[in-house]
């Protein structure tokens, strides 16, 4: 007997793994910054060199696993919406044959750990996983689709995502620059 929610719980332990693996390499450059800018001193008055590790690093895992919840959130909606408007399928078959696809990010998460010194890595282990889970979702929902349907579902995923990122990318440089030019320089 097979049970459809045996993989239920591969999408946490996925973003638990991706979040840890990126918390790591940004905690120790954190560390870096706090101690050559003397701040780590001041803060080992109040926390054990442990104690501050552990805070960061409890900070830091929070922090991306909310960015990667928010993604993971993001990507259903735009996963299904694309199903809503190009599918078929009225019944939601799709959906339990995109399922099992967790498993793609689970293994992604797991070898990110392999690349805990690396950001680019671990980066770079993230784009490909999510590369191979397109690709796995497009194969499986192709199904139940036309091939006009199955092509405007990769084009409104590459339209929202691209837009998406090009977005906060806009927003981050118009911050920086903002900064940049407020600085009494």
């Amino acid at each position: 007997m097979k049970n459809t929610y045996l993989t239920s719980y591969f999408p946490l332990l996925a973003i638990l793994l991706f979040s840890l693996s990126l918390s790591i390499p940004v905690e120790m450059e954190l560390l870096e910054i706090l101690k050559n800018a003397g701040i780590y001193e001041g803060m080992k008055e109040f926390f054990t060199d442990g104690g501050i590790k552990l805070a960061l690093l409890s900070l830091l895992l929070i922090l991306f696993f909310m960015v990667f919840a928010a993604l993971k959130l993001i990507a259903n909606t735009v996963n299904e919406i694309s199903l809503l408007f190009f599918s078929k399928d009225s019944e939601g078959d799709s959906l339990k044959h995109i399922r099992a696809g967790s498993l793609i990010y689970f293994i992604g998460g797991a070898l990110s750990l392999f690349s805990l010194f690396s950001m680019i890595g671990i980066v770079a282990i993230f784009v490909l996983t999510t590369v191979v889970y397109f690709i796995y979702f497009v194969f499986k929902i192709s199904s139940s689709m036309t091939f006009a349907g199955t092509i405007g579902v990769i084009f409104f995923q590459v339209v929202i995502w691209s837009g998406l990122l090009t977005g906060v990318l806009y927003l981050a440089v118009k911050v920086y620059n903002s900064i940049m030019a407020s600085l009494p320089i």
